[in-house]
C-alpha cells in the first residue's frame, strides 16, 4: 500500500515566527473579494468555520484542501493560527461535538489552540480565475473561458462566474500524449478514461471535483476531452463517439487549489507567513 502524496513528518517541523501580523478580517476580506461568499451553492457552507474574533491578530496561515486533526496539529507546529481550506470542515449539520469522530476532534483541537478555520469552496470553484482556471493553467492551456457561464449580483455589482471551463491546447496533441501529460502534471498512478474515438485533442473542458453533471454541456460545446475528479461508472457510457472522458480523482483534481489560495493571500499580504500544508489528507491509497 502506498500513497501518491507524501505524509507530513512533524519531527522535521520548526515553528515560524512571522515578521508581519495581519488582522483576520483583512485576510478574509481579500479572500472574499476574490471569491465572494454569495457565489457559493445553496448546499455549501463556505466562510469562517471556527472563529477567532475578526480583529484577532493572524501570525501565519496554513493552506490545505481538507481540515483534519493532523492539519490542525501541523498549524500549531508551524506557528499558524489561521487555516484556509478548500473543503469546509463544517459541511453537514453537526449535532454534537466530541472526540468520538474526526470532525469533533478537529474542532476541539482548533478551539483549544485558538486557531481560526476558513473555507473557500464552491465560491472559489465558480469564481473568475478560480479552481478550474488553475487546473487549466497547470496544463498549459490557453483561451480559458467558462464552460457554463453565470452572473451574480453582489452588493449591487454584477459578477461573472461559472461552472467549469473550456480551454485550448497551444498545439493539437494526440490522445495518448495528452493523457500522459495529464498523468504527469497531476502525479497520477492511474487514469480512468472511456473508449473515445479521438485521435487528437485540441479543446478541453475542465471541472475540478465531481463534475459529471457538466458532461452534456461539454459535448454540446464540441470539446474533445473532459477532465474532472469524479465521473462514476454509469456516466462513462454513451459518449465514445463524442468526447474523451478523463477521471483523475477528486483530491488529485483539486490539489493545486492550495497554490491558488497562496496566490490570493500573498498578493494581498506579501510579507505574511503563508505555507502550504505538508500533511497528506487524501483518504484514498493505491496498492
Amino acid at each position: 500500500m502506498s500513497q501518491l502524496f507524501p505524509t507530513f513528518a512533524p519531527e522535521t517541523c520548526k515553528p515560524h515566527v512571522s515578521d508581519t501580523i495581519m488582522k483576520l478580517k483583512e485576510i478574509l476580506g481579500a479572500l472574499e473579494e476574490y471569491a465572494p461568499l454569495a457565489l457559493q451553492d445553496g448546499y455549501d457552507n463556505a466562510g469562517l468555520q471556527i472563529g477567532l474574533a475578526e480583529d484577532a491578530d493572524i501570525t501565519g496561515a496554513l493552506l490545505c484542501l481538507e481540515v483534519t486533526e493532523d492539519i490542525v496539529n501541523e498549524a500549531v507546529l508551524r506557528g499558524c493560527n489561521l487555516i484556509v481550506s478548500h473543503h469546509p470542515i463544517l459541511f453537514r449539520p453537526v449535532k454534537s461535538i466530541n472526540s468520538d469522530d474526526y470532525i469533533g476532534r478537529t474542532i476541539l483541537t482548533a478551539i483549544r489552540n485558538n486557531i481560526a478555520i476558513y473555507s473557500a469552496h464552491t465560491n472559489l470553484d465558480v469564481a473568475l480565475g478560480g479552481v478550474n482556471f488553475k487546473i487549466a493553467e497547470k496544463l498549459g492551456l490557453k483561451d480559458i473561458e467558462f464552460l457554463s457561464p453565470k452572473e451574480y449580483v453582489v452588493n449591487g455589482k454584477t459578477i461573472k462566474a461559472g461552472e467549469g471551463v473550456i480551454a485550448t491546447l497551444s498545439t493539437p496533441t494526440s490522445k495518448r500524449a495528452f493523457m500522459e501529460n495529464v498523468k504527469e502534471v497531476f502525479r497520477l498512478r492511474s487514469l480512468r478514461v472511456n473508449n473515445a474515438d479521438k485521435r487528437n485533442i485540441s479543446r478541453v473542458a475542465i471541472c475540478g471535483g465531481s463534475g459529471s453533471f457538466l458532461i452534456p454541456t461539454a459535448v454540446e460545446k464540441g470539446v474533445d476531452a473532459f477532465i474532472t475528479g469524479e465521473i462514476g461508472y454509469h456516466h462513462f457510457f454513451g459518449y465514445d463517439n463524442e468526447i474523451l472522458l478523463m477521471e483523475i480523482g477528486h483530491y488529485e483534481s483539486e490539489q493545486y487549489t492550495i497554490d491558488l489560495l497562496r496566490d490570493i493571500v500573498t498578493r494581498f499580504a506579501p510579507t505574511l507567513y503563508v505555507c502550504k500544508a505538508e500533511t497528506n489528507t487524501n483518504p484514498i491509497n493505491y496498492l
